[in-house]
């Protein structure tokens, strides 16, 4: 029943949501740039912010999820680098393996299956979890997008430009000086409204993106990106959730959530920097769909009382 519920209640919306954005690209064929822009300037600081300012974030919980969140990134980094030196893969190819086996969608993707999964303690890990993604991917997945094809000057100007990275300044800001933003409606409110349109505006872009990508030609890559990031996170998390203090339902959690599909924010940034938005989208798309079985049957998996018990 929790597996049905899983599929039903936060899978298939997500799917129906692409299928939205490809629809209409099909019909009336949409400016892509124009809908990325939309996302990584305005939305999803937005969201960033908002979340930021509202999450009750307690000391030393909140950075043992963010170290270890870190150490995934980190070891992913390796893993697929490792890989594209193995199979050969140029500057570019293994720059957009890496993006889409690093950042994981644990925001309109992670938060809502938490929240139906594991009420409670899910929620709560999860939002730590979605700021540290957040930051790196702005941060580090800005700059393997930009490095592939430009110089390390050329690729640190871009991530100043960020709008994602002043909005989580902004928030800690405000957070530091108790400023009652909440309170002022005339601010408030509207970045309420871009907060809760993030999911749906960012997976119509998905969708509309989709529908302009030929994905054939990367099978190779895409099968190693998928294994990476659906199996690899999961096995990578279940090494580090002792070392980093976590057991029983927490390391769970930590678990399940490194088992997430790849971030739609990668496909956004490797579109806004050309490191090959093909790829990235199909990554994105795929791995969402493969993540159907995948993280059923990993939530499936710890209701085993003796698999359970390891952690």
């Amino acid at each position: 029943m929790l597996l049905w519920k899983v599929f039903s209640q936060v899978l298939l919306p997500i799917l129906v949501l692409v299928g939205f954005g490809w629809v209409l690209d099909a019909r009336r064929r949409l400016d892509l740039s124009t809908l990325v822009r939309l996302n990584i300037y305005l939305v999803v600081p937005a969201f960033i912010f908002h979340q930021v300012v509202t999450s009750s974030l307690s000391g030393g919980l909140a950075l043992r999820v963010i170290l270890f969140t870190t150490t995934v990134i980190a070891s992913m980094f390796a893993l697929s680098l490792c890989v594209g030196k193995w199979r050969g893969y140029d500057t570019g190819q293994t720059r957009a393996l890496q993006l889409a086996t690093m950042f994981y969608n644990s925001g309109n993707y992670g938060v809502p299956l938490m929240t139906l999964a594991f009420p409670g303690i899910g929620p709560l890990l999860q939002v730590f979890v979605v700021l540290t993604q957040n930051i790196c991917t702005f941060t580090v997945g800005l700059a393997l997008a930009a490095s592939a094809h430009r110089s390390l000057l050329r690729t640190a100007l871009p991530m100043l430009r960020q709008v994602s990275l002043w909005a989580v300044a902004a928030a800690l800001l405000v957070r530091w000086l108790h400023l009652p933003v909440t309170e002022w409606r005339w601010f408030w409110v509207p970045i309420e409204y871009l907060h809760n349109a993030l999911v749906g505006v960012a997976l119509v872009t998905l969708g509309v993106q989709l529908s302009q990508t030929r994905p054939h030609e990367h099978r190779s890559r895409l099968s190693w990106a998928l294994a990476l990031r659906l199996l690899g996170g999961p096995i990578v998390a279940a090494l580090l959730v002792h070392p980093f203090g976590f057991h029983g339902q927490q390391a769970v959690i930590m678990i399940v959530s490194a088992g997430f599909p790849t971030a739609v924010n990668t496909a956004l940034i490797a579109h806004e920097f050309n490191a090959d938005a093909e790829f990235a989208a199909a990554s994105v798309f795929y791995s969402t769909l493969a993540s159907m079985i995948s993280v059923t049957c990993l939530i499936g998996a710890f209701q085993i009382p003796e698999l359970a018990a390891l952690f």
